[in-house]
């Protein structure tokens, strides 16, 4: 007599006697599938304005300019990592983001998701505003970053050969991030990598899974922000910069005032900002810019069940507040002016 199949399992299609059903050893861990929009529809449904094109190319291009030696500014990448860096890597568990769940609630609609965080990244270049973003997932780039001036690979992330793969195809600048422990190596490695070209397994704007072969991406950096110890100090940024001559790098780095710079103190980040505003006054330019963790409010703030959060407070890192982060800048832009004279 034919074996029936088990009702309990959902078993492939095909003859019986033709198609082996793995049920039993594939997807065992699988809690459930959802349709995931794809980027085609949201693209479509939320699309670029010619004003926010031309916001997010000159954004690129003036941190291309300031990478190559063409502009003596720097570039200051500001603003709660819990607002626009949307996928949040955790150490354990925790919030994922904005775009894994939306309503902060563990209900995971990343569809709802993604398009909150389009939208977003639409108001924020609507004001004539480049916006940047950490790239974390691998998939999710098709969604967003066409509104992207700027991207950074965490320090979890920038040795892993997927995220340099990814790298090498996307169109804005990327800076990678020390490794956790403060090595710099994995980041000159990466720009390494990053710069060449690559082939790898991806999905296409039509949600189609596809084989992407880049170009390279020429507009990389290190990103300074700490490990076991900090390292924004001259000595630090010498030996950083040493080690991407050695790679056959250009010498400069971007220094996060946050993370492991500051101790996770928000306030600290004021002084690291005045130590780099002190060396940029007397002439140096190998820091390109600079990082903040800046929100309205200072401080952060835990997500618990039932209890409202209090708005313009970080729920992930805490922040520097608004009126701190004003002056902050100034006294930077005011180095850079001090530099022009020398």
């Amino acid at each position: 007599m034919p074996r029936i199949d088990d009702p309990t399992h959902d078993h492939e299609a095909g003859a019986l006697d033709g198609t082996l059903d793995t049920t039993r050893i594939d997807d065992t861990r699988i809690k459930a599938v959802r349709a995931l929009i794809s980027p085609a529809v949201l693209l479509e449904e939320l699309p670029v304005t010619p004003q926010i094109e031309a916001v997010v190319e000159q954004g690129r291009a003036a941190v291309a300019n300031v990478l190559h030696g063409r502009d003596d500014r720097l570039v200051v990448v500001v603003g709660p990592c819990s607002i626009v860096y949307f996928e949040k890597p955790r150490t354990t568990v925790g919030w994922k983001g904005y775009i894994n769940d939306p309503r902060l609630d563990g209900s995971f609609r990343i569809n709802e998701g993604l398009q909150r965080a389009r939208q977003l990244l639409l108001e924020i270049n609507s004001l004539g505003l480049p916006a940047g973003t950490e790239f974390l997932d691998l998939l999710s780039p098709q969604y967003f970053s066409d509104l992207i001036a700027w991207g950074a690979i965490g320090a979890r992330t920038t040795e892993s050969q997927s995220h340099r793969q990814l790298a090498s195809g996307l169109s804005c600048p990327v800076g990678f991030k020390n490794g956790t422990d403060g090595g710099v190596q994995v980041a000159a490695d990466a720009m390494v990598s990053a710069a060449s070209g690559h082939a790898f397994m991806g999905m296409t704007k039509m949600g189609v899974a596809a084989i992407f072969e880049t170009r390279g991406n020429a507009d990389c950096h290190v990103i300074l922000r700490g490990g076991k110890a900090p390292n924004f100090d001259a000595a630090s940024v010498n030996a950083a910069c040493a080690a991407l001559a050695k790679a056959g790098q250009r010498e400069q780095v971007m220094i996060d005032c946050s993370h492991a710079n500051s101790a996770k103190q928000p306030r600290k980040q004021m002084e690291v900002a005045a130590s780099i505003a002190q060396r940029i006054a007397a002439g140096e330019r190998r820091i390109l810019g600079v990082m903040v963790e800046s929100h309205l409010r200072e401080g952060r703030q835990d997500l618990k069940p039932g209890q409202p959060l209090t708005p313009g407070i970080s729920i992930t890192d805490a922040c520097l507040g608004w009126d701190d982060t004003v002056p902050l800048l100034r006294a930077l832009a005011d180095a850079v002016r001090k530099r022009r004279e020398l």
